[in-house]
Parts: C-alpha cells; sequence; structure tokens
C-alpha cells in the first residue's frame, strides 16, 4: 500500500459519531495496559458469533433475539475501539492495521448476515442480497480510498453504529409484538416462491439503500476522476 493510502483521511459524518467518538476516547484511555487492539478486534469477531448465534436461535424463541443483540454491543464494542486505542496511544500499524480490519470486517459481515438468513425472520436469498448490497458498497470505498486517500465511513448521515442500532430497535419490536414475526405474504420472483415478512421487506429496504448510495457515488467519483484523467487525444 502507498503512503498515501496508509494516512487516508476517515471521512465519518454519521449522526451518532460525535458523541460515538467521545465515549470511543474516554474507553480507550481508561483501558487496561495489557487490552491491544488485536484483542479488541477478535472481539468484534467474537460478537460477529454472538449475533449470529442469537438469530439462529431464534428458531426455537424469538427471545433469543436478545442475544443477538447483546452480540450488536459485542460486535461494535471490539470493532470500534480497536482503532480508537491504537490512535490514542500512538500505536498505529497502518498497514497491518488496515489489512488486518478490513478483512476482519469481511469475515465478520459474511457471519452475521449468513446468520441472519438462518432466523426465521429473513429469507436466506434476502440475506444474502443485503450482504452483496454491504460489499459492492465496501469495495467502492476500498477503491477510493485507493485512488484518493479518503476512507469514507457514512453515507446519508447513516454508518455502521447507526445501523446496528437500528437493528437492535427491530429486534426488540420482533420480541414484544408478535404478529411482526407472523405476518406473511406469499410473492412469485422469478418463478420461485416466498414467503415474505416484514423482516424481510426491511433486509430488501436496506439493501435497496445501500446499493442507491453505491450507485450515487460511484456515478459522482467517475465524473471526477474523468475529469483528472482525461481521454488523451490520438498522436496519429
Amino acid at each position: 500500500m502507498s503512503e498515501e493510502n496508509k494516512q487516508a483521511a476517515r471521512i465519518q459524518t454519521s449522526i451518532l459519531n460525535p458523541l460515538e467518538k467521545k465515549a470511543l476516547v474516554w474507553m480507550a484511555e481508561r483501558m487496561p495496559s495489557w487490552v491491544t487492539s488485536d484483542m479488541l478486534t477478535f472481539v468484534g469477531f467474537l460478537g460477529a458469533c454472538i449475533i449470529a448465534t442469537g438469530y439462529a436461535l431464534s428458531n426455537l424463541d424469538l427471545r433469543w433475539l436478545w442475544l443477538a443483540s447483546f452480540g450488536f454491543l459485542v460486535n461494535w464494542f471490539g470493532d470500534s475501539l480497536d482503532g480508537s486505542l491504537a490512535r490514542v496511544r500512538n500505536t498505529q500499524r497502518k498497514t497491518y492495521g488496515f489489512y488486518i480490519d478490513h478483512n476482519v470486517d469481511v469475515i465478520n459481515e459474511t457471519i452475521m448476515f449468513v446468520g441472519v438468513g438462518t432466523s426465521p425472520l429473513v429469507n436466506m436469498s434476502f440475506a444474502m442480497l443485503a450482504l452483496v448490497a454491504y460489499f459492492m458498497l465496501s469495495i467502492y470505498v476500498y477503491i477510493d480510498c485507493h485512488l484518493k486517500g479518503e476512507m469514507r465511513l457514512t453515507y446519508g448521515g447513516l454508518g455502521p453504529t447507526e445501523f446496528r442500532l437500528l437493528t437492535v430497535i427491530v429486534n426488540t419490536c420482533f420480541i414484544y409484538i408478535p404478529w411482526l414475526s407472523t405476518w406473511k405474504k406469499t410473492i412469485y420472483l422469478f418463478h420461485n416462491e416466498f414467503h415474505v415478512g416484514l423482516f424481510d421487506f426491511i433486509a430488501v429496504g436496506a439493501a435497496l439503500l445501500v446499493m442507491g448510495f453505491y450507485l450515487v457515488s460511484f456515478l459522482r467519483d467517475a465524473r471526477y476522476f474523468s475529469r483528472i484523467d482525461p481521454l488523451k487525444k490520438s498522436q496519429d
């Protein structure tokens, strides 16, 4: 990775970012010396596994969604605090950190979305659609990081933390409002029959929203790169 990419500017303008940043710095300053960024990255991975387990067990009882919601808290703690701890201690390993953090993100998101797809609330096909949308936007972010030296983490005022919080709210609603989980509608798509619930519509809506962010950003940056790298006239 080139030096400018290692110094990529983090663009984070989400709704909760000002409060979240203060909380993360406060926790990082008080973290025991034996806690390392790699340990926190593992905690984030553990949170993803807890999320998937909670969603899978919700087939037995929807109250297991509390475990999934707890997993989101664990995942946020590890995934958000690992970088903050390194910055507070001035122990950043920019090349290694970038490599580990974003590869583990791929693993974590795959585990979480597959877990959601194993629940009785979301069809696996729609969960995978949401995962594809996430990966599309992630690939765009990494390309931009390489070409522009910018790491954009939020879109439309929403970032990973806001999506975690919204999912926890949805989980809570499904636990306490029974008809939300029992309502189903049969639809036919490409000669396939789907029994679609409210969580399915939420998953598809989130996927379309993320794909919309991707498409708008892609077209905007395509114009930008066309201006700075114009078509050269033939020498013939």
